[in-house]
């Protein structure tokens, strides 16, 4: 099977699962599980071609006049995560359907669809050769991932935390697509095969710094890099299946695949790869020491996710093959350790109603074969032998020391890969065996759906450390090689004999060891410290986000006060005011010439308007005042007429009729004569401010007059009126072929005011009821 087709397999998943669910009851989750396990084996079948070094291409024309067209591209990047996203989101599925078992099926349905609508998101994302498909599927996560974080509505911080989510990652996403469309801009095509094919191009362009920053931007938001690392833990709000595929497996990594994509292009360019390590390394640094404060379970990874990421970042941001290799291999070994950890988590704090990491003890007795996938899943994030966890923190070091960097990069990765070992000592040790100091109770025991996934995931990373030849050659060789351009012999093993790497490996495992037994007084000592909170946390988005609401309740007090007056006064002055600018500035007065003739019939029927204008401002009689204003419309409708335009004097008339009819409707309800409103003196400064306006439109209107009309709009309408839209009336083929939707927009509001006039007009024939 074409693997562009797991995209509407996906999608196909997300449709149906809801309504299976009430068919399928509590065996939902295992059998809407064979859509992305379907999707696994089918992106199986292309790993030898890819592994060849082929990188596979479908096309399909979408909007070619734009240049964008519906194109994918496997190569052995885009097939690790493809092979993560379906393999994870398969054990996902299963381990929601158990999770949400005593759930109503329609509760089950709605996560499982969310969930397929993700993992369709996602495949979309990494299987995208174009930038334009690839942000829709880009910002499609961001949605997908706002309502799994929203999921449980009825509680204050999964909406507060879902709405930070979508903030932060939403405007990150409009920052990445100002960068693709700059991108656009100066190589005339979105497809990433030929960008990079042009890269030296790129580099080369005038836009290239502000490109390269706003992919940044954009990357470093989605994937929580500092200083938009805080929304990732308060994502935790999220049900735990959520949790284990959003942020920690597979979305997290969007902005990290987005790096590492684009690193090709611009590792040439000066500073890309420092910004790269130097943000990575402040991130895994923050978030090393807030994983050390938190006190929650799924805090404390999601913490330790951060750090993760952080030394991704950095790994891209060094040169060669070994970083390329290094990078590959810790996002396949975090995802298979983390993502494992995270079902154990929710497995404890499902069966114990308990969040907080220091209350929970004593659970291998109730949960013994989670505690053992958590303790197999903490020794590979531990990176101890034989575990892929080991392989992989071992050409993390080498990537580091092969490149020119100085000692602080080094430093930083060891101590934060410390507490790593201290995040995977306490995870899988304080909750499941230290003894209890009070009887525990257990809601929800284990379950073969909530132990599919841990056990798996476990055991994969303890069966790739022991047999890592095929995972080198199928997986990380060809996604490496998709990230450098070129071939690369990767040598991935589990010994590599007594080398610098070993020795800092030893070191990290020995200051782990040490803060697993200090944890408690560690983590003490840095929760009396507000300050740190305050640098290292959320604060500063909050006081962004109260300064922002806050400048929209003053703008809404003085703007939208309810007064009409002073809206229309506001308006008008800024046209005003605009146009008088305008006019000073203007370099001569010859805007003001005047030529040609004054055609009778037209002055006659101005005047006429001007006369109902008049009339309207004078008259006491709300209906009087209607007709007048009648006048204006149907004397516009008359002009239209003397100058060639039957069809917009007939549309014309017909909305004054309406807007009769709307007005005497809404007058039945009114007295028939009306009071002044405004003082004498507001009455006199709206006439100031009217009379400014009528000179300045004159103006305008009389600069238009002898302005030389630009044609090439109208010729090419009656051109191709008849040619391309089949019409013979170019008015007609305007408004419902050019402007479609821009007339279905006004027949959408045309429709309103009717359903509302008869509103009225129901309403006020209805006979009055008899008091009795």
């Amino acid at each position: 099977m074409n693997f562009e087709w797991t995209i509407l397999i996906a999608l196909a998943g997300a449709i149906i699962a809801k309504p299976a669910s009430s068919l399928l009851g509590r065996y939902t989750g295992w059998v809407v599980s064979l859509i992305p396990l379907f999707i696994f084996a089918s992106l199986l079948t292309h790993l030898a071609p890819v592994a060849n070094g082929e990188a596979l291409i479908a096309q399909l024309a979408w909007v070619p006049s734009l240049g964008v067209e519906l194109a994918f591209r496997l190569d052995g990047f885009a097939l690790l995560f493809g092979l993560l996203i379906s393999g994870i989101g398969t054990l996902v599925v299963i381990y929601a359907g158990a999770y949400f078992a005593e759930k109503p099926s329609a509760e089950i349905g709605r996560f499982l669809s969310l969930i397929m609508l993700f993992m369709t998101a996602m495949l979309g994302t990494v299987l995208s050769d174009n930038l334009i498909v690839m942000f829709v599927f880009w910002e499609l996560t961001s949605l997908a991932s706002f309502l799994l974080i929203g999921f449980d509505g009825h509680k204050e911080a999964a909406r507060k935390s879902a709405l930070q989510s979508l903030i932060v990652t939403g405007g990150g996403g409009l920052a990445l697509f100002a960068g693709i469309l700059l991108i656009g801009m100066t190589l005339g095509t979105f497809s990433f095969t030929e960008i990079l094919a042009r890269s030296n191009e790129l580099v080369a362009s005038s836009w290239a710094i502000p490109i390269a920053v706003l992919i940044m931007i954009g990357a470093f938001t989605k994937s929580a890099q500092f200083p938009f690392h805080f929304w990732l833990p308060n994502a935790m709000a999220a049900p735990t299946p959520a949790s284990a595929y959003l942020h920690s497996a597979t979305m997290v990594k969007l902005g990290v695949f987005l790096l590492a994509r684009f690193d090709g292009m611009f590792a040439g360019m000066p500073g890309f790869g420092h910004t790269l390590v130097v943000f990575g390394s402040l991130t895994m640094v923050v978030a090393a020491l807030q994983a050390l404060r938190a006190e929650g379970f799924k805090a404390v990874l999601a913490q330790s996710t951060v750090a993760s990421l952080g030394i991704l970042v950095m790994l891209i941001g060094l040169t060669g093959e070994v970083a390329a290799v290094a990078t590959v291999g810790f996002i396949l070994s975090h995802a298979l350790y983390k993502a494992a950890l995270f079902f154990c988590a929710g497995t404890a704090i499902h069966a114990t109603g308990e969040t907080r990491l220091d209350k929970l003890a004593g659970l291998a007795r109730f949960l013994p074969v989670t505690a053992v996938a958590a303790v197999l899943a903490s020794l590979s994030m531990a990176g101890l032998p034989p575990f892929v966890g080991f392989i992989s923190k071992e050409y993390l070091f080498e990537a580091q020391l092969a490149n020119d960097w100085n000692i602080l990069p080094i430093a930083a990765a060891v101590l934060v890969n410390a507490v790593m070992v201290g995040v995977a000592g306490v995870v899988s040790i304080r909750p499941f065996y230290f003894k209890s100091e009070a009887e525990r109770e257990i809601h929800h025991g284990e379950t073969s759906g909530l132990l599919a996934g841990p056990l798996l995931l476990a055991a994969g990373g303890i069966l790739i450390g022991l047999i890592p030849a095929p995972a080198g050659q199928w997986l990380i060789g060809p996604a490496a090689s998709a990230l450098l351009g070129q071939p690369v012999d990767v040598s991935f093993k589990l010994w590599h004999g007594l080398t610098p790497m070993l020795v800092l490996s030893m070191l990290v495992v020995a200051i782990g060891a040490v803060i697993v037994i200090q944890w408690t007084r560690i983590h003490n000592a840095l929760r009396r410290y507000d300050t740190l909170y305050a640098f290292l946390g959320d604060r500063f988005y909050h006081k962004a986000l109260n300064g922002v609401l806050a400048t929209a309740r003053l703008s809404t007090r003085v703007l939208q006060n309810g007064d009409q007056h002073r809206y229309t006064t506001l308006v008008v002055l800024a046209v005003t005011l605009g146009l008088a600018i305008a006019f000073l500035a203007a370099p001569s007065a010859d805007f003001l010439a005047s030529e040609g003739s004054i055609r009778i019939s037209v002055a006659l029927v101005l005047m006429l308007t001007v006369v109902g204008a008049l009339a309207t401002i004078i008259v006491r009689s709300l209906i009087a005042g209607l007709v007048s204003v009648g006048i204006v419309g149907f004397g516009s409708a008359v002009i239209f007429m003397l100058n060639g335009a039957p069809d917009l004097a007939l549309t014309q008339m017909a909305v004054e009729t309406l807007i009769v009819i709307l007005m005497t409707a809404v007058l039945i309800k009114l007295p028939s004569r009306r009071r002044h409103s405004r003082t004498l003196s507001e009455r006199r400064r709206d006439g100031v401010i009217a009379a400014g306006f009528a000179v300045m439109m004159f103006i305008a209107l009389a600069s238009i007059g002898v302005t030389p009309i630009d044609l090439r709009l109208s010729d090419y309408f009656g051109e191709t009126s008849y040619l391309e839209a089949y019409g013979r009336n170019v008015v007609n083929v305007i408004l419902v072929d050019y402007r479609a939707i821009d007339t279905l927009g006004e027949i959408v509001v045309v429709a309103i005011a009717t359903i509302a006039a008869w509103g009225l007009l129901r309403g006020s024939l209805k006979p009055a009821r008899n008091k009795e």
